[in-house]
């Protein structure tokens, strides 16, 4: 707890926030990555304590948040199946698909249950060999392993009722679309501390040197974010355009090889659709040929389940960063945590979610 604190000073964040204003002649667009980062940084108000040159742009690292309709609509009509248990994180439960979420389904009858990491999902499976047990597998590299991790043990150990609705993501080739996204303004990065603290920074210095942008790896505490600020800020003044690893205590360059290891022996890189923004090359995984048999989109054969956006909600907008949440005009009016239209407003990491609890409401209505 020390430790944490420690990276809480409010004075340090003082002296931090000075300095940025010290640096910064010019303005700047800099983008966290994580939606961890930007609840970190709305919580604590950190975001508007920066000079008024330097803004930040709300990135799509969330998830939950860029979890395909289609994908949840496919885990709904998995779970509405007789004789089967759909797992799955609990922020997950309530994010909205075509017609209701699993929340809605779980009321209605469906086995939905909540478990906190892939491999309680395999236990279940292990212990109801009557049942199949389907365990939705979302999240970026930091989630991967785990899910890597039960499935190669669910193949090893025979469990044959066990599978994965897999939507697993990769961060850099999102920062790829965003950099050739029409309209875009983001001119330095803070790439995300726990993603990086499996995969390294070794994937970062082609992108930085390719769109001559900063980046910058990030922790979540304020002291954080705020070096990693001013390390953009700098290199931006002097026309530089480096990655550099402002999150040492956690983060190495060739990160952890076991989990890489796991997620090539288990994964594919394939082409993958993120809600909001749309298919990106190479965005993310799903299982490789060796574990095909544990695709539970095969198994139940969902592929062809289609899906509509909600045309009212604009999440797409604040994912890809062109608009701040209290931008929509649904934002807490149509769109509550009570009712939420999107994803950013269900989700822990969130950056809707994280305006309305940081009682950011009164933004303008006409979007």
């Amino acid at each position: 707890m020390r430790h944490r604190f420690e990276y809480r000073d409010a004075d340090r964040a003082r002296q931090l926030v000075a300095a940025i204003g010290r640096a910064v002649r010019r303005r700047w667009a800099i983008m966290e990555v994580c939606g961890g980062q930007t609840h970190a940084l709305v919580r604590t108000g950190l975001d508007q304590l920066l000079p008024p040159e330097v803004e930040m742009i709300h990135g799509p690292g969330c998830p939950v948040c860029v979890t395909p309709v289609e994908v949840l609509d496919r885990a709904i009509a998995i779970a509405r199946r007789q004789g089967v248990i759909l797992c799955s994180f609990g922020d997950m439960l309530r994010v909205p698909g075509s017609r209701g979420d699993l929340l809605a389904a779980k009321a209605d009858g469906a086995d939905v249950r909540v478990v906190s990491a892939p491999l309680d999902a395999l236990a279940l499976a292990t212990r109801h060999p009557d049942r199949e047990v389907v365990f939705l597998a979302i999240g970026f590299e930091t989630t991967a392993p785990a899910s890597a991790m039960a499935a190669k043990l669910a193949r090893d150990r025979g469990v044959g009722n066990f599978s994965l609705l897999v939507a697993h993501v990769q961060v850099p080739p999102a920062i790829e679309a965003i950099m050739r996204s029409p309209g875009n303004r983001v001119q330095a990065f803070l790439a995300a501390g726990h993603v990086c603290s499996v995969m390294g920074t070794r994937q970062y210095p082609p992108l930085a040197a390719r769109h001559r942008v900063p980046i910058v790896v990030a922790g979540f505490e304020p002291l954080d974010l705020l070096a990693a600020i001013l390390r953009a800020v700098v290199q931006l003044e002097a026309g530089r355009h480096e990655v550099e690893n402002a999150y040492p205590r956690a983060v190495t360059d060739r990160g952890n090889e076991a989990a890489q290891a796991l997620i090539a022996e288990v994964f594919e890189t394939v082409d993958r659709p993120w809600r909001g923004i749309g298919t990106i090359p190479a965005g993310g995984w799903r299982l490789a040929a060796a574990y095909r048999d544990l695709d539970a989109e095969s198994r139940f054969d969902v592929a062809g389940v289609t899906a509509v956006e909600s045309p009212v909600c604009r999440s797409g907008d604040v994912l890809r960063g062109a608009i701040k949440p209290d931008r929509c005009p649904a934002f807490g009016r149509e769109c509550t945590p009570r009712t939420p239209l999107g994803a950013t407003m269900v989700s822990g990491e969130g950056a809707c979610a994280a305006y309305w609890h940081a009682g950011r409401r009164q933004g303008p209505i006409d979007g």
